[in-house]
């Protein structure tokens, strides 16, 4: 076979950061692939060919491809981002998207598929089995023999969730359904429903909730108070008392008095003469219609917050479209510590979007999972936060995204933009803190450039602005996902850090995740593309060995992420395609993994 192009390797002993292909002719004048990658030999990091055996490695006809850089770091950053039509963000705020014609003409688009229901569709109630309301006024399809003759062919004989779970939620529309029908009814394995239950996925959008917010009709009390109480305290940095008193009086009269119904009523006077000699005059009234003593909460401090144990977990990264449910259950039966859900916009989560929504959802297999949350603003996210914390959302911890180098996010003040701007972040920090019951956490970059690094600056106060915890990526914005990651910048920031600080990026085998942890000052690892490429690095890691993973194993795996993404996308059409797409997506990374037994060493 000829090998694809190995932008990290799977052997331990060997793994790269680029992803190119050269050819070069043997000793008979042959023209062979030779895999570019970076080879680790003890300490040392070399640059060299991948050590593919001789026999492995057959001739190919000599094609010349010119390949750009926007389009090597658009392959990788695919891993992280999401397009625009994949993140939709407000028109007004965003505008017209950039593009630069230099990297983007000529490159084909694929068109989103649109599922939308017309009367040629089986009528969802019927789909599941059950009675329709609207009768013979429904405009969808009744006649399940007609539907059954004209549908698609099944793709197998064998429905995960029915042998799984005993019951099929998609009924009819399910692609495997002769699994779940016995003359033209739907059937349920009842013992096997009392057995195991149902699906225990958390997280899900309540209706009513969604409702709300699409009419801007929840409210936020504790946003409220925290957001007027960080300018108060912004004023009062910014106010010169010295002036103030030589330039205005304030004189502050206080009357209370008690109603024969025991209500105490306060009325608080104040009045300021300014220079002028024009004197203003305030009225307050309080009104305490409780003689007792009433209870005042006070926001917990983040050491008092149940913590999350980081030191010596593998964590594994907020992989934006590859980090997906399906994929995080993968990585957990591999050795996981630590899963994240896929970075969510504030701005989307607050107007009740449900596909936002559905990047919170979490499996009962993940035992430490937090989500990712990405804005611009102070009320913002503080606004999110509170939304989460009412929603009493399943979560560990919450994590702030400022670190995302896409352009769509960072020209809104999003994610590696908030790096300029220390203050921005301690306002989001000690908003969010302040009206949540979690801990906080905060993932960031080195700095926007090689000449701006400006981590350093800011990490010894993020203890101090609410932050539980902090993961560096050892690379600037600019580097987006090129060049190799600065551990000696993350282990100087982690010597600074008063909290735990998770290091992030190149990590493609053990002898590496082993040479941090135990020679740097991080208290974890975050494992991102790495991952993606081998899940079964976990393995490796915690076990410090060589996985020489049989096709069939790492065939199993897709077997799994296939019948993990029809329980969670489903198994109907629209379903099915949502998990052939992400099955093709994980793939486009898989492939780039060379097999331990092929390597010379």
């Amino acid at each position: 076979v000829t090998l694809p192009p190995a932008s990290a390797s799977s052997s331990s002993s060997t793994s790269s950061s680029s992803s190119t292909v050269t050819t070069t002719k043997d000793n008979s004048g042959t023209t062979v692939t030779v895999n570019k990658t970076v080879c680790y030999y003890g300490d040392q990091k070399v640059v060299a060919d991948a050590p593919v055996k001789k026999e492995y490695l057959v001739p190919t006809t000599v094609t010349t491809t010119t390949t750009t850089k926007a389009e090597q770091d658009d392959q990788d950053d695919m891993a992280e981002q999401k397009t625009a039509e994949d993140k939709t963000i407000d028109d007004n705020q965003v505008g017209k998207k950039r593009r630069d014609s230099s990297n983007h003409k000529g490159q084909p688009k694929a068109k989103k598929k649109k599922y939308t229901l017309t009367k040629s569709n089986l009528c969802q109630k019927i789909a599941m089995g059950a009675e329709c309301s609207y009768g013979d006024s429904c405009k969808f399809v009744h006649d399940v023999k007609a539907f059954l003759e004209a549908k698609e062919k099944d793709i197998g004989p064998i429905c995960y969730m029915f042998s799984t779970y005993g019951h099929c939620p998609f009924g009819f529309n399910c692609r495997f359904a002769s699994h779940h029908l016995k003359d033209i009814k739907l059937i349920d394995d009842t013992e096997l429903m009392n057995k195991v239950g149902p699906p225990k996925v958390v997280n899900t959008l309540n209706k009513n909730t969604q409702s709300e917010l699409r009419r801007s009709a929840r409210k936020f009390p504790k946003s409220e108070i925290a957001i007027k109480n960080q300018k108060k305290s912004q004023n009062n940095d910014n106010s010169n008392p010295t002036s103030t008193s030589s330039s205005s009086t304030t004189t502050t009269t206080t009357t209370t008095t008690t109603t024969p119904e025991g209500i105490k009523e306060e009325v608080k006077i104040e009045e300021v003469k300014n220079a002028e000699g024009n004197v203003t005059k305030e009225t307050t009234t309080v009104i305490e219609d409780q003689p007792a003593a009433t209870f005042v909460e006070s926001r917990l401090k983040p050491s008092e917050k149940k913590q999350v144990d980081f030191k010596g977990k593998l964590y594994l990264a907020p992989l934006t479209t590859q980090g997906n449910l399906p994929f995080r259950r993968i990585c957990k039966k591999l050795g996981a510590d630590i899963t994240c859900g896929e970075m969510a916009m504030a701005t989307n989560l607050l107007k009740g979007q449900s596909s936002e929504w559905a990047l919170l959802k979490r499996h009962p297999s993940e035992d430490v999972f937090g989500v990712q949350v990405c804005g611009a603003y102070p009320d913002q996210m503080t606004n999110c936060a509170e939304l989460l914390e009412q929603e009493n959302i399943d979560v560990d911890f919450i994590d702030i995204n400022s670190g995302c180098p896409i352009d769509l996010v960072y020209r809104q003040g999003m994610g590696s933009a908030l790096l300029e701007k220390p203050r921005r972040i301690q306002g989001i920090l000690t908003g969010m803190s302040e009206v949540l019951s979690k801990p906080v956490t905060i993932k960031v970059r080195i700095g926007k450039d090689d000449k701006g690094q400006v981590a350093h600056k800011f990490i010894p106060n993020l203890g101090l602005w609410g932050a539980s915890a902090v993961t560096l990526h050892g690379r600037t914005r600019l580097q987006r996902y090129s060049k190799s990651a600065d551990w000696d910048y993350i282990d100087m920031c982690s010597r600074l850090s008063p909290i735990p600080l998770i290091g992030n990026g190149d990590i493609h085998n053990w002898q590496e995740a082993t040479h941090y942890l135990e020679n740097t000052n991080v208290s974890s690892l975050m494992i991102a593309r790495a991952a993606i490429i081998k899940p079964w690095l976990f393995t490796e890691i915690k076990e410090k060995r060589d996985w020489d993973i049989s096709a069939t194993e790492r065939f199993d795996l897709l077997k799994d992420f296939t019948n993990f993404g029809l329980e969670h996308w489903g198994s109907d059409t629209q379903g099915v395609d949502k998990t052939r797409s992400f099955l093709l997506e994980w793939q486009s990374f898989l492939c780039r993994y060379i097999p331990v037994g092929l390597l010379e060493r």
